[in-house]
């Protein structure tokens, strides 16, 4: 409760005129709004541009925050739509189905990651992008972001009952993928 309310005082003070409050929230941020655009989009450089798009979203759209939920709720809601629909883009953009997209991971180092657990964190992103849109949301969110179902309803705007079967069907389906994987 504590860190939703320095959320609150911060989203004010900046609504009263201070940019450095803005700057503080993004820095806060920032980090989980690009991994989850990384594991919904499955790469670095596509995951920049949702980040940019998030970040001018939050600049224009923070006036219109209701303080009724989480100021994270609310952003990742915004990431997520955002997500979302720069995956439609891309697809559109480059006439192949979404299962088809080649993954175009970024290999540069990346702190968070041991090189160890990088090939095994490349091998999962790729089989979320063969999982329909829905089903990798929840799983993301699910399994990355360690929220509850309540959480991710309120997030999505999905009822639970939806939400566990979606969650049902992916990890079934990468499971199926897991085990085509390993056959290989």
């Amino acid at each position: 409760m504590q860190e939703q309310n320095n959320d609150f005082e911060l989203i004010k003070k900046f609504l009263d005129g201070d940019e450095s409050a803005f700057n503080r929230l993004v820095l806060k941020y920032q980090e989980k709004i690009y991994l989850l655009a990384r594991r919904m989009t499955g790469n670095h450089l596509d995951a920049d541009e949702v980040v940019q798009e998030v970040l001018m979203v939050l600049y224009k759209k923070l006036n219109t925050f209701e303080f009724k939920s989480s100021f994270y709720t609310w952003l990742y809601r915004i990431t997520m739509t955002r997500s979302l629909n720069y995956i439609k883009r891309r697809s559109l953009k480059e006439f192949l189905p979404l299962s088809g997209l080649k993954n175009k991971m970024n290999q540069d180092y990346d702190p968070l990651l041991s090189v160890e657990n990088k090939e095994k964190v490349f091998k999962l992103e790729k089989m979320l992008q063969k999982i329909p849109a829905k089903q990798r949301e929840v799983f993301i969110l699910r399994n990355f972001e360690q929220l509850d179902y309540e959480e991710i309803g309120k997030i999505t705007g999905t009822s639970v009952g939806a939400l566990k079967a979606n969650y049902f069907h992916a990890l079934n389906k990468i499971k199926e993928l897991m085990k085509d994987y390993e056959n290989q």
